[in-house]
């Protein structure tokens, strides 16, 4: 089965979390590892597993840079993520009527 579906949803991108994740990264640029984990209030491993998942799909970048003496992680949606993003929120509002 296709993590997407003909009507544009995305069973990768739906699971709650990793939703959150990329509305959060359709917002802004990029947000750093830590303040997304503040956002969704879970685990550094809870979301370094739904980074790994939306990384392996190629929805989603990390890069490092250095702030405050300390190595950082940066995450954004690539090109196809935001595509994807934005295709499954459209068909939920097909789905809902919205």
């Amino acid at each position: 089965m296709s993590a997407e579906s003909d009507d544009g949803f995305n069973a990768t991108i739906h699971a709650p979390q990793r939703l959150r994740i990329c509305a959060m990264l359709d917002a802004a640029d990029r947000v750093e590892f830590a303040t997304v984990q503040a956002r969704l209030e879970v685990s550094a491993s809870v979301l370094s597993k739904h980074v790994s998942v939306l990384t392996d799909k190629g929805y989603l970048d990390q890069s490092r840079a250095t702030r405050d003496r300390r190595q950082r992680v940066w995450l954004s949606l690539t090109k196809e993520g935001r595509s994807a993003y934005r295709t499954h929120v459209a068909a939920l509002r097909a789905i809902t009527g919205a």
